[in-house]
């Protein structure tokens, strides 16, 4: 699931993404281009995390990401 919301959402993320990996740049981010595998690599390039670290927190992140998208559809507008 977490690889889909990464590939359907990337360029709505973008700006979340960057507040979780500042280092992440935008040559970064165009080779990215959505790609779990890819961004795992920067991951591990930029943070010096394992690859087991970098798949963890890239997990956590997209499941938090995921539960606050389905928030906003499930809470009536006020």
């Amino acid at each position: 699931m977490n690889k889909d919301i990464l590939e359907g959402e990337w360029k709505q993320m973008r700006g979340k993404v960057r507040s979780w990996w500042r280092k992440i740049t935008n040559t970064d981010f165009a080779r990215i281009a959505g790609n779990l595998e890819t961004l795992t690599d920067v991951l591990q390039e930029k943070y010096g995390y394992t690859r087991q670290q970098a798949e963890t927190e890239i997990d956590k992140r997209l499941s938090a990401y995921n539960a606050n998208l389905s928030n906003d559809i499930t809470q009536p507008r006020q």
